[in-house]
């Protein structure tokens, strides 16, 4: 019996089919199926936030969400925020403050980054770390990883000002 389902659903304000299992992962779909590798697979048990995506304006692990479960949402993942020719200003943030390190739980902090702007563009640390607190990082400490939220929350703000 063949139970693979035809799934239709925006990723990064594109249209996008695709064909999947009842039982894969979201995450398995968009690395695997549709090539989309920049959302990570760390612990494939929804404690690292690695594979963050935005559905519908909701901040979810990606390995937790089934991908039959995603016909006719907006998906946002890590491909999604630059430009063709510039990096989004939160990619810019994380390299100034120098965010980062070995890189698989960057992409994760950055969808979970935009998230948190899009809801609250003027966050306080302590509703930075809050909203960060699903991600983890093995390389870095998170002060860099706040500081990086922070400016590019006051960069956004100063916009209007200009």
């Amino acid at each position: 019996m063949n139970m693979k389902k035809f799934i239709q659903t925006s990723i990064n304000n594109e249209r996008v089919e695709f064909i999947c299992e009842p039982r894969d992962s979201l995450l398995s779909i968009l690395r695997e199926n549709l090539r989309l590798t920049g959302t990570k697979e760390g612990c494939n048990n929804g404690n690292c936030g690695a594979c963050n995506v935005i559905i519908d304006g909701v901040l979810v692990n990606s390995c937790l969400v089934l991908a039959v479960e995603v016909e006719g949402k907006k998906i946002e993942t890590i491909e999604g925020l630059a430009g063709k020719d510039d990096l989004h200003p939160i990619q810019n943030a994380f390299l100034e403050e120098a965010a980062l390190q070995c890189g698989i739980c960057t992409p994760g902090f950055i969808i979970a980054t935009k998230n948190l702007l899009d809801i609250n563009p003027n966050p306080t640390e302590q509703e930075i770390r809050k909203s960060l607190a699903g991600n983890l990082c093995r390389c870095t400490g998170y002060d860099k990883i706040v500081r990086a939220v922070i400016d590019v929350a006051k960069i956004s703000n100063n916009k209007g000002d200009e």
